[in-house]
């Protein structure tokens, strides 16, 4: 492959790691190769590249990969997507790809090379990064090598902005006009049937809002918090909300309250593959003063309650979701409601979940897409249930006939 100017700025390029930030069809599936075939030929090496799936690991980077080393390939593994090539100095080097979703699989393996491509769309990236991923590079002090096109400000412009403070990265950016072999006047089209903002990140890999972002107002530099921001706050209240799932990750979202009506998202619980009984078992380890379920689980409440966990009911209708919603971007606008940073699951939703596009002169959805929401929802079910439930005991106890019945501690 001959590589173009901009790709081989980035090969040329010593930096220990590399992360690099480029628009729609600028080539970064060229350039992975390109790194992963210069290492497997040059030196012995363990390389893994890792798309957000295994099926788009497959899809993106397989065929090609096949392309340019089957020449020089000894074993070449299809189901588990491996290949085992000869080196010019008669050693083998062994190539895997792999799915974000089973990343833990690489755990306590160690590799030269890591490609990661399209880094925005791996859900708990940091996490996974450091106790997973960096610990392979270890032995070998091997490199890594970060792609993504941008979606909103979240872990990638992060790791974007690392070379500011480690000298071990280095950052670029590219533009979808960048690559030579594509006709500007084809992107400039493009322009013209698509929105500003997504223009500007699919093709210009500009950081901004996801367009059409449902919690616009959440902002990680207002609302994000650490353990020491809340170690002299005195908590009056605590609770949960709970979405159920097993093939869909099942959310926990864990919520305390302080006497300013402040609400602090302290952690979250985001796991697959649970069944109800587990996760009813694990909730009530937790011994939540109460805890608000999705009620579209009703086997789920009732593991819920044999194991005595205090469930409350979620009141589901046409339009809560639409109401859910606006009481939490509320709670952001007026900064009553902070989330802890360890909660990655949760900040991920909140920079993703969207409304789908507008279509014609039909109206504009009032529902978001159906995904990337089930922590979101938790917290709905949650705040909405808590809050309302306040209110309504607050109209209680201004009335003067309930005066009297309504004790201070239910307040």
């Amino acid at each position: 492959m001959n590589l173009h100017p901009t790709q081989a700025k980035i090969a040329e390029d010593r930096h220990r790691y590399r992360v690099i930030c480029s628009g729609r069809r600028w080539g970064k599936t060229t350039l992975s190769v390109e790194e992963i075939k210069g290492m497997a030929v040059y030196r012995q090496a363990r390389i893994a590249y890792v798309a957000p799936t295994y099926q788009q690991a497959r899809d993106i980077a397989w065929e090609l990969l096949i392309k340019e080393l089957k020449p020089i390939a000894i074993k070449i593994n299809e189901s588990r997507l491996e290949i085992t090539v000869r080196t010019l100095n008669g050693g083998t080097s062994w190539i895997a790809l792999r799915g974000w979703e089973s990343i833990e699989t690489l755990r306590g393996q160690k590799f030269d090379l890591l490609v990661l491509d399209e880094v925005a769309m791996m859900r708990n990236f940091w996490s996974m990064w450091q106790e997973v991923l960096r610990p392979t590079l270890t032995d070998n002090e091997g490199q890594a090598i970060f792609i993504s096109t941008p979606k909103g400000f979240n872990h990638f412009y992060e790791l974007y902005n690392k070379e500011s403070s480690d000298k071990d990265y280095q950052s670029f950016h590219f533009t979808s006009y960048d690559n030579p072999y594509l006709l500007p006047a084809e992107i400039d089209k493009a322009k013209l049937e698509v929105t500003e903002d997504r223009f500007a990140q699919e093709y210009l890999a500009d950081f901004r809002k996801t367009e059409g972002l449902v919690y616009k107002e959440f902002d990680r530099t207002r609302h994000l918090f650490e353990d020491k921001d809340i170690k002299n706050i005195a908590m009056i209240d605590s609770f949960a909300g709970l979405d159920f799932g097993f093939t869909n990750p099942c959310a926990l979202i864990s919520i305390k309250k302080d006497y300013d009506g402040h609400y602090w998202v302290i952690g979250e619980w985001y796991k697959n593959n649970k069944t109800e009984d587990e996760v009813a078992e694990y909730v009530a380890a937790l011994n939540f003063p109460r805890v608000y379920p999705d009620p579209e689980s009703p086997s789920g409440i009732e593991a819920l309650k044999r194991r005595r966990v205090n469930v409350r009911e979620v009141i589901k209708n046409k339009d809560s979701i639409k109401s859910g919603i606006e009481k939490i971007r509320n709670l952001f606008k007026e900064n009553k409601l902070r989330i802890h940073r360890n909660c990655e699951n949760l900040i991920f939703e909140l920079e993703t979940y969207s409304y789908p596009d507008k279509k014609d002169l039909r109206n504009a959805e009032e529902n978001p897409i159906k995904e990337n929401d089930h922590a979101l929802d938790a917290l709905r079910y949650a705040l909405m249930m808590a809050t309302v439930s306040l209110e309504n005991t607050k109209a209680r106890i201004h009335t003067p006939s309930n005066l009297s019945r309504v004790p201070f501690y239910k307040i």
